[in-house]
């Protein structure tokens, strides 16, 4: 792979990471992102005002009871998709603490820890939550989704593809192995598993929103944002493909860039 490839890899998945934090109100990870625990109906799709609103409410119950297990999952998972890391982790940490033995609790922790850039970090915490006799098809999958931010994609589709042989057809596990392809740049085969996750009766909203962004990282925008208004308030799925076009627009820009200096470099030699 020459320079400039890896300069547009980079530019893309830079463009999917942000364009799924839009589009989501959850990240990317990568893949589309992890989330650490469960979190209230309708947060997926709320608007940011309505997030902020669920998190202090959610905030102000873990303040009275800083012990109980279940509020600070929803709690982290909340911080998480408001964008504040740094304090999610910090709460989940205070969780496990309480929690040492719950593989629930340790999985979350783990997800926490990759939210928050701490890879490695997170995968040997999932890894530890796993138990080989009893194997957990979300751990295996988060697993394969911190694997697939460590740029060990082969490794996490293997993964993906194990957790979907304990759990056939699990939307969420569809959509990790189809933003593992987006991260690849094969947009073809990701929006195939894109679909196959928002097709099952169980997919959530943020799988439905994973396949309008590889809908629009195809330049198919008119389709994305009819995908995304089935989640999202118009004018919010509208602003969401506007951002992504502008995004695009700026790669194709950078790219012309990059191959005017490699000209340029040529020309000097």
């Amino acid at each position: 792979m020459t320079i400039s490839l890896l300069g547009r890899r980079h530019r893309a998945l830079r463009a999917a990471c942000f364009a799924a934090v839009v589009l989501s109100l959850a990240g990317c990870a990568g893949q589309g992102r992890l989330t650490t625990g469960s979190v209230p109906a309708g947060a997926h799709a709320a608007s940011p005002e309505r997030l902020d609103a669920m998190t202090r409410k959610v905030g102000a119950d873990y303040a009275a009871h800083p012990g109980d297990r279940d509020i600070g999952m929803t709690y982290a998972s909340l911080l998480e998709m408001t964008g504040d890391n740094d304090q999610a982790l910090a709460v989940m940490q205070q969780v496990a603490i309480k929690n040492p033995n719950d593989r629930e609790v340790l999985g979350a922790y783990g997800k926490a820890q990759a939210a928050a850039g701490q890879l490695q970090q997170a995968l040997d915490t999932v890894r530890r939550a796993q138990t080989p006799d009893r194997p957990d098809w979300k751990l295996i999958s988060a697993e394969g989704a911190i694997l697939d931010q460590l740029g060990r994609s082969d490794e996490a589709r293997t993964l993906y593809r194990k957790a979907l042989d304990i759990q056939p057809n699990d939307p969420s596990v569809l959509s990790n192995l189809g933003m593992s392809y987006v991260l690849a740049g094969d947009l073809r085969t990701a929006e195939s598993y894109m679909r196959k996750a928002a097709s099952q009766p169980t997919a959530g909203s943020r799988v439905r929103q994973n396949l309008a962004l590889v809908v629009g990282l195809q330049g198919r925008f008119d389709e994305a944002e009819r995908i995304a208004r089935a989640e999202l308030p118009p004018e919010e799925a509208a602003a969401n493909v506007a951002h992504l076009k502008q995004m695009l627009s700026q790669q194709k820009s950078w790219s012309k860039l990059a191959a005017a200096d490699k000209d340029k470099a040529k020309a000097g030699n």
